[in-house]
């Protein structure tokens, strides 16, 4: 046999080898017919609304005081309590439909988490990092960090422990969605993962387990599992905001920096969406028709009463804002470094913030007011 020949069979058992492994590592959807979970016995549907709009997650009693003279972080946890309508297809609870579900392109896992996070000074950070740099800024019982962008585009979730806590740091680049939350689940510390599958282009996150009955398929938009045994279920948010790296630093000059040392080969520095971010585009499910905003004006979204509402952020004045909404007063503190925070006037508590592209808020929540400015 001629060596091209054998070369090209190489090659072909290569690609089929591939293939094959991408398909084994697929997340797995339940086939078959969708049926609304109230339309059936409770001999068929068991225990299954027993988890909807459940909170399987430690929230810890009262919230801290937040340090205004470095951020507006608090460092508590918020929990929310919005239900969506539960399905049931093939036995299997979902709150989304099935076929609204997409492949992103890379496997399960295909695109990896980082697992062990490692921390940096300013100091080595200023060695990669310009002051324009975005990224995460989380400042959690009185320990700042700071999740750049650059790393986080090729990861987009971070199992991390933060003063004690095991907290979950995500990251949508197609949404622009960055946010944290606690990873507890059922009293226990549980790492996620990347799923591969996207729905409304914003990432599914799986939970990771020895019972592969309770792997479950979780929005990052929503901060909610969507299909698997803990549907309904909600993650607290961990207050954080999207700055840019020399305004973090000017508010806590003592943060650590998560550290391009992650265990795998990526070109730090360099983005895959390039520029996605400003054009009208967008993909994987999710459709865009409003007039009112591009639809990928960043805001911040809020939740309250069961109501949704959009702010704008760049146009949010530095300061205080006053907004009624669903029966409540809502005060929008705005600092210098453009770090938002949202109160309910009367009672003090902080309201959960989801920071991303004003089309991905949209398609998950299309009946949300937009506050004018």
């Amino acid at each position: 046999m001629k060596p091209i020949y054998i070369i090209l069979i190489v090659i072909i058992l290569i690609v089929v080898g591939m293939l094959l492994t991408n398909n084994i590592n697929q997340f797995k959807l339940p086939e078959g017919e969708s049926v609304p979970a109230d339309t059936l016995s409770d001999t068929d549907v068991g225990d299954v609304n027993s988890t909807v709009g459940a909170e399987h997650i430690n929230i810890e009693d009262g919230m801290e005081n937040f340090n205004s003279k470095k951020s507006t972080n608090t460092g508590g946890t918020l929990a929310r309590t919005h239900e969506r309508e539960l399905f049931i297809t093939d036995g299997v609870k979902h709150s989304i439909p099935i076929d609204e579900i997409l492949s992103g392109g890379p496997p399960k896992d295909g695109i990896p988490s980082i697992d062990d996070p490692k921390f940096i000074s300013t100091k080595d950070a200023d060695d990669f990092l310009e002051s324009d740099a975005v990224g995460l800024g989380l400042f959690y019982k009185g320990q700042a960090r700071f999740y750049p962008y650059q790393v986080l585009v090729w990861h987009e979730i971070v199992n991390d422990t933060v003063a004690g806590d095991p907290v979950l740091v995500t990251y949508c680049p197609l949404c622009a969605t960055a946010i944290a939350f606690n990873r507890t689940l059922e009293g226990e510390s549980t790492t996620f993962g990347v799923s591969g599958k996207l729905w409304q282009s914003n990432l599914l996150m799986y939970n990771r387990t020895d019972d592969p009955d309770k792997e479950s398929l979780w929005s990052q938009v929503l901060g909610e599992a969507v299909l698997g045994e803990f549907t309904g279920t909600k993650l607290s948010i961990v207050p954080s905001d999207v700055v840019r790296y020399g305004e973090w630093k000017g508010l806590h000059t003592d943060t650590e920096v998560l550290s391009r040392d992650t265990g795998t080969t990526r070109i730090y520095g360099s983005d895959p969406y390039d520029g996605y971010y400003t054009s009208e585009s967008v993909s994987f499910g999710a459709t865009f028709n409003d007039k009112r905003l591009h639809p990928k004006e960043f805001v911040l979204g809020v939740e309250v009463n069961g109501l949704f509402k959009a702010y704008q952020k760049d146009k949010l004045p530095v300061g205080t804002t006053e907004d009624s909404f669903a029966g409540k007063t809502l005060n929008i503190q705005k600092n210098t470094a453009g770090v938002v925070n949202i109160t309910d006037k009367n009672t003090g508590s902080e309201v959960p913030i989801i920071g991303g592209f004003w089309f991905s808020w949209l398609a998950v929540h299309p009946e949300t007011q937009l506050y004018k400015i």
